[in-house]
């Protein structure tokens, strides 16, 4: 049996301006936007290429806004992926990776899969990491 994941909720203050940043700032497509009443609202965005989608709204969770951290994209070329968020006006970091038990400036020097990142937040705060993975094209 296939166990896929689809959707993740993400929990966020003010609906328009969470679609608006996702799908204005990182270029994530826009699936659904369906309010039934003042108590009920889903907004359903997909990263390009991707085969789980994120969902914001009224009414669809109980978490903090804030609160997920660390929900991570996956990208052939992290160089391109922090240049295009950059350009569209994402508050992004410079390419970075682990050594010694911390994070450092610049890419992977081994260009290994999973070795490089870039790391920014929606508005508001929920955290994300963006991973460069070049195994089978887009990931493993």
């Amino acid at each position: 049996m296939d166990w896929k994941l689809e959707l993740v909720l993400v929990p966020v203050s003010d609906v328009d301006r969470a679609k608006a940043f996702y799908t204005e700032k990182t270029g994530f497509d826009l699936d659904v936007d369906h309010q039934a009443g003042d108590e009920f609202r889903v907004v359903q965005m997909t990263p390009p290429g991707s085969a789980c989608s994120i969902a914001v709204g009224v009414g669809i969770t109980k978490a903090a806004p804030g609160s997920a951290q660390g929900l991570h994209l996956v990208v052939p070329d992290i160089d391109a992926a922090r240049a295009e968020l950059a350009e569209r006006g994402v508050d992004v970091t410079e390419v970075q990776h682990f050594e010694s038990g911390g994070m450092v400036a610049g890419p992977d020097p081994e260009g290994r899969d999973y070795g490089s990142y870039v790391f920014f937040s929606d508005p508001d705060g929920n955290s994300w990491a963006v991973q460069q993975v070049r195994r089978g094209g887009q990931g493993a």
